[in-house]
């Protein structure tokens, strides 16, 4: 997990920068999804499909969002066959 803090500088003080709030400076230049899919496809026998996304969500409403396994998904929970 990584840590998205930083110790706010003599100009930030006021800056929010406890876990869950954004970071002003991200030193790879990578949005999240580029970072996941860097980390998920750099082993030496990845391919495009390790980075497929593997839930789905569905907004209800009121408040109420289903998230399931995405069918296509490369690893899926239960018994292997």
């Amino acid at each position: 997990m990584s840590d998205d803090t930083q110790a706010p500088g003599p100009d930030d003080a006021d800056r929010d920068t406890s876990p869950g709030h954004p970071v002003d400076h991200d030193p790879t230049g990578m949005t999240d999804d580029e970072k996941r899919h860097d980390q998920l496809t750099r082993a030496p026998k990845s391919d495009e499909s390790d980075a497929a996304p593997r839930i789905t969500t569905e907004d209800r409403g009121d408040g109420v969002t289903r998230i399931d396994v995405a069918d296509t998904a490369k690893v899926r929970p239960g018994k292997a066959d």
